[in-house]
């Protein structure tokens, strides 16, 4: 007779999990495979899960034992397929945006007001003010990246406020603006999957505050981590590995379900944070040790910055930004301090599911926030997303104005009809290219939405290129002139290009090639003087790119992405 495993926090056995959302998704078409397994000290382990029809459909997970690492990443695989999140950056087509739904069933779309006024059907008032405080942002600006279906207006999702049930209408661009992936989780039980979802919401803030305000945390006794010998051996074998590692208690005085795990590298000074969320000690503890660990053997502990003293830059939201990616941002050397601004506490602030989620609850209400809620139960597998306004954003709220995806909908139609446009059509394109003030190091294919195939011109197609090929297409010898000089100092673009943009430049200074071709010929080669000849000429564009049009004609990996999203349910 099999045994079967249990872990704190989790309602149901780790084999039951793994076997229902395998057999789940295998029903939906989705054949999920595992790529990559790491184990490197006792008690962490870690997987690369993905579809093998859409590479860009892939998780990872973490956990103190294979099973619990494989259960994580299939349940996060089942919060993001619930969640549309794989979707989320991405055009979803002429195919999906204009059916009934374009995300859900209960979506409903708004209109924006004459002069660009929010509707007051969307949000409340309290939240229109947290998020539009000067009234400067157009609703227009609030269009989904995903429909860029501006006629249609502004597509909006019901979530419900825990404080009174409440439902609220919010847009689906502010959710993918400003909260991306947090706050959503899947479980084998709404309790389960709500705690997981405000422990995450928990964590992040109070990392992000731990950072930026450069507090110094306690270090947890050496008696209380024995009490948990899974953990205590897999802080050890790094320890033996030759690494510094701290662990600290980030409750902040006992006020909030924090742990962290920090490793400092002896060969190369850079220091790496790790923090772990749950109202379990142990369960918060272990976590910040797996996601220290999790993705990464031995050898990738390296590269991670050093700690550093401008707490400015620290506290910047580009800094943050990193951590909440990978967690490979700066932290200060005050947080290395011998001297902590809290007294360790040994806390513990539940025992079952049920008042974890209960104490989480009343832990953000007490701190003033509200917690909005939305359930998802289409797939099979309870997942949920939760929002709390003032807390759970990842990026800063002035994003909405001078960062919004949504500027790529103006646009999208004129790019994928490159090859199409004609002189006027190509000048009102870069016009508004310049008018957007959009930084010239932006790839393209992720402005408009479009999963880039690798290899393509899309896959490195910068908007600094893309006003230089519309200059060269017009014949705007200044604009050209600028444009080759922005390719010729950011090297990030394929090299056969950058070299014929450096002929292109070349010949503007010459006048042409006479005189000087056999010269010419023997530094870039005779196809890249012919090409770059003929790009002057106007008589070869685009470097003969195809049209992909609105229904993304020719993007393979965009039309493998599409497809997964049809597989979906709704």
């Amino acid at each position: 007779m099999q045994t079967e495993s249990y872990i704190a926090g989790k309602d149901a056995s780790l084999e039951s999990s793994i076997a229902t959302m395998q057999g789940k998704l295998e029903a939906l078409g989705f054949h999920v495979e595992e790529r990559s397994w790491l184990n490197p000290v006792d008690g962490a382990w870690s997987v690369h899960v993905r579809d093998r029809d859409c590479p860009l459909l892939f998780t990872n997970g973490k956990g103190a034992s294979r099973l619990a690492a494989l259960a994580s990443a299939l349940g996060e695989f089942f919060e993001r397929l619930s969640c549309n999140y794989f979707w989320t950056h991405y055009y979803l087509g002429d195919q999906f945006a204009n059916r009934d739904f374009a995300h859900y069933p209960r979506e409903k779309w708004f209109q924006p007001g004459a002069n660009g006024e929010w509707p007051e059907q969307l949000l409340t008032p309290e939240l229109r003010a947290l998020y539009n405080p000067d009234g400067s942002i157009d609703a227009n600006a609030l269009v989904d990246l995903n429909s860029g279906d501006a006629e249609r207006g502004i597509c909006a999702l019901p979530y419900v406020r825990q404080r009174d049930g409440e439902t609220v209408w919010f847009p689906v661009n502010i959710i993918g603006n400003l909260y991306v992936s947090n706050g959503m989780s899947a479980g084998n039980t709404e309790m389960e999957a709500r705690t997981q979802a405000l422990s995450e919401i928990l964590e992040r803030h109070i990392k992000f505050r731990i950072i930026s305000e450069g507090l110094c945390l306690p270090d947890v006794p050496d008696e209380v981590i024995a009490r948990y010998p899974r953990i205590e051996a897999g802080i050890r074998g790094l320890r033996e590995a030759g690494f510094g590692i701290l662990v600290k208690d980030a409750s902040l005085g006992g006020e909030y379900p924090v742990m962290n795990v920090t490793l400092l590298h002896p060969e190369d000074q850079g220091c790496f944070s790790s923090f772990g969320a749950h109202p379990r000690f142990e369960i918060a503890l272990e976590r910040a040790l797996t996601e220290l660990l999790q993705g990464r053997g031995l050898d990738a502990l390296a590269g991670f910055p050093e700690p550093g003293f401008d707490l400015d830059e620290i506290a910047a939201s580009p800094n943050i930004e990193i951590h909440f990616v990978d967690s490979s941002g700066i932290i200060s050397w005050n947080f290395l301090s011998g001297t902590p601004d809290f007294e360790f506490v040994d806390w513990n602030f539940s025992n079952t599911t049920a008042e974890d989620y209960q104490w989480l609850v009343e832990r953000i209400h007490r701190s003033g926030h509200d917690i909005y809620i939305a359930d998802f139960t289409h797939l099979g597998v309870y997942a949920c997303r939760i929002l709390v306004p003032g807390m759970s954003e990842i990026y800063p709220l002035d994003d909405l104005e001078w960062e919004n995806n949504s500027v790529g909908n103006a646009i999208r139609e004129a790019i994928l009809h490159l090859p199409e446009l004609d002189d006027e059509e190509c000048a009102n394109l870069l016009d508004t290219l310049n008018d957007l003030d959009l930084q010239d190091a932006r790839p393209v294919a992720a402005l408009i939405g479009l999963a880039a195939d690798e290899g393509s011109l899309w896959s490195d197609l910068r908007v600094g290129e893309l006003k230089t090929l519309l200059a060269l297409a017009i014949g705007d010898g200044d604009a050209i002139r600028e444009g080759c000089e922005w390719v010729r100092h950011f090297e990030q673009l394929d090299p056969a290009r950058r070299r014929i943009y450096r002929c292109i430049e070349i010949l503007l200074k010459l006048g042409g090639a006479e005189g000087h071709r056999g010269a010419l010929e023997h530094l870039y080669g005779t196809d890249t003087v012919a090409t770059a000849e003929a790009m002057l000429r106007r008589e070869q564009r685009f470097f003969g790119l195809d049209t992909p049009g609105m229904g993304l004609a020719g993007c393979d990996l965009h039309q493998r992405l599409l497809a997964a999203y049809a597989k979906l349910p709704h």
